[in-house]
């Protein structure tokens, strides 16, 4: 199995969970990433998707994340299907790990809204879902 990390879209119960597990996908576990990254909330959709952005030093923060073990074939079929500005790449993860991951290219961003502050895409969709006091 090869391990990959998802903080979007592809998380447990939403929208795209499904193209993992259509792939031979299995949760193995949920944590964050080291404190190098910016996630952003990307142009466009639906399904609404969020970007990974490692960044210098103390720039960033631990973003939350699950990493779903697929086999090989499964795998390549998945990145196979992945559309730009979104390409996989290596992440750096608290518990010491580095699995293949979702990342953003730069040119990506633009439109974009930086949601570090909410520390995983679950609570940005969160935040977004709540109704604004009166």
């Amino acid at each position: 199995m090869i391990e990959i990390a998802v903080l979007g879209a592809h998380l447990t119960g939403l929208p795209l969970n499904h193209e993992l597990v259509a792939q031979g996908g299995t949760f193995l576990r949920a944590l964050g990433t080291r404190p190098c990254y910016r996630l952003f909330a990307l142009a466009g959709g639906p399904p609404r998707r969020p970007g990974l952005l490692r960044v210098p030093g103390r720039e960033g923060a631990s973003i939350a994340a699950e990493v779903w073990g697929l086999p090989d074939d499964g795998f390549g079929r998945f990145v196979a299907g992945i559309p730009a500005p979104l390409c996989i790449g290596t992440l750096l993860l608290n518990d010491g790990t580095t699995p293949k991951g979702f990342l953003v290219e730069p040119e990506g961003l633009t439109g974009a809204e930086d949601i570090t502050r909410f520390g995983g895409w679950r609570a940005y969709l969160a935040a977004i879902a709540a109704p604004t006091p009166a």
